[in-house]
């Protein structure tokens, strides 16, 4: 991360904020996003029911428990996901290239965008500002991490900067309670097992051996401890995308077999889009908004290849509709990842070796769709003849 100045965005409880829409009176009071169908665990909660101790992802039984007068709020992923993926396009505009790391959270790399705005890091973080038009805590450090947590201690319409290398990051780090780890969502479960072993800060996580750490907690918690210390790994920007989506609103509330046939219209319409531009699809996501009870639900589905094809693409999709929990007032899809182009004239003979070299490929890819950049990786030989099994081999992302 040598010479980088990352800035950090994040959205204070940005699905809670979707959830309530125009009931903004809801933030000010105990509430919390309802849990989903099948679940008992609620979602984001306000600043007024983290008071009583209630936190995202209890169950809902405790929650009530300790504040009877909590307030459910009917979630809206489909809504939260859109109007998400609007802010990060608005954040591309400006030219910045961003890694989203959840929703309401995202980094972008500034020091490209130093001399197109031509005021310094603060010309930066304003144009950013107005870019998002929410309310939006900024954080600047030379870090991913580090900017994470310096957005987190700052206030909403301000940014703090942390200036310096990646000793500064460890030192501001230092002071911090551990449980900033869990804004990053792989580390969710780490920062509860570190407060029972008596580690409150990110300075006691830092000033552990790195051996002991990834004794008992694995690759996981080295990866905290590299992180406590002021080290991180690049940022991995997204691809910046063109939204390829159909939206089908449905005169009356339907499901069954109706549900079905609307589905089948909206695969039609979407492989008929110009924007897909004959590309197969990777991934898409299918959405509804519903009538009882408000609210929204949506549902990824990752194909286990590549499809262009409409009818495959409906035995994948329509076994979905089925999880909906009320009528539909519309449908919605969405391509999340695109493969390559369907419509490709497959040779009669060819180099067999050619030939497992491409299925390889594509099938890397899909594996990388369904589990992240890190779903696919190789074993790399370093020291085959050292007395320590970890520094024998390591792992690298896999490349053909």
């Amino acid at each position: 991360m040598d010479g980088a100045i990352v800035i950090c965005a994040l959205l204070p409880r940005f699905e809670l904020t979707v959830a309530a829409g125009g009931r903004r009176e809801l933030l000010g009071l105990p509430a919390a996003i309802a849990p989903r169908p099948g679940s008992q665990q609620i979602g984001e909660v306000s600043a007024a029911a983290e008071a009583f101790g209630i936190h995202r992802g209890m169950r809902l039984g405790e929650a009530l428990s300790r504040c009877p007068r909590l307030r459910l709020v009917p979630g809206d992923p489909a809504g939260a996901e859109q109007l998400w993926e609007a802010k990060l396009g608005a954040l591309e505009a400006i030219g910045a290239a961003v890694e989203p790391l959840r929703l309401g959270l995202a980094c972008f790399d500034a020091q490209g965008l130093l001399r197109l705005y031509g005021g310094g890091i603060e010309a930066v973080v304003a144009a950013a500002r107005e870019a998002l038009a929410m309310p939006v805590r900024l954080g600047v450090a030379p870090t991913r991490f580090a900017a994470v947590a310096a957005a987190t201690r700052t206030r909403v319409r301000r940014s703090l900067n942390v200036d310096g290398d990646e000793r500064a990051a460890a030192a501001f780090l230092a002071p911090l309670p551990v449980t900033l780890l869990q804004t990053l969502p792989p580390l969710a479960e780490l920062p509860a097992a570190l407060e029972r072993l008596g580690i409150a800060t990110l300075g006691d996580l830092a000033a552990l051996p790195a051996a002991a750490v990834g004794d008992r907690f694995g690759s996981l918690g080295l990866v905290a401890h590299r992180l406590a210390n002021g080290h991180d790994r690049a940022l991995r920007p997204r691809a910046p995308r063109v939204p390829v989506e159909e939206e089908l609103v449905l005169p009356e509330a339907i499901d069954g077999a109706g549900l079905e046939h609307a589905a089948g219209m909206l695969i039609d319409r979407l492989m008929a889009n110009p924007l897909r531009g004959g590309r197969a699809l990777r991934a898409a996501t299918l959405s509804a908004s519903l009538i009882e009870g408000g609210g929204t639900w949506h549902e990824r589905v990752v194909f286990r290849e590549a499809l262009g094809d409409p009818l495959r693409i409906r035995l994948a999709l329509l076994p979905r509709l089925r999880e909906i929990p009320a009528p539909v007032q519309a449908l919605r899809l969405t391509v999340t990842d695109f493969g390559p182009v369907a419509a490709v004239q497959q040779t009669l003979t060819g180099d067999p070796e050619k030939l497992r070299a491409q299925r390889l490929h594509e099938a890397v890819q899909q594996v990388r769709t369904v589990a992240g950049v890190d779903g696919a990786l190789r074993v790399l030989p370093i020291d085959p003849d050292s007395r320590l099994p970890e520094r024998r081999a390591v792992l690298t992302p896999f490349e053909r």
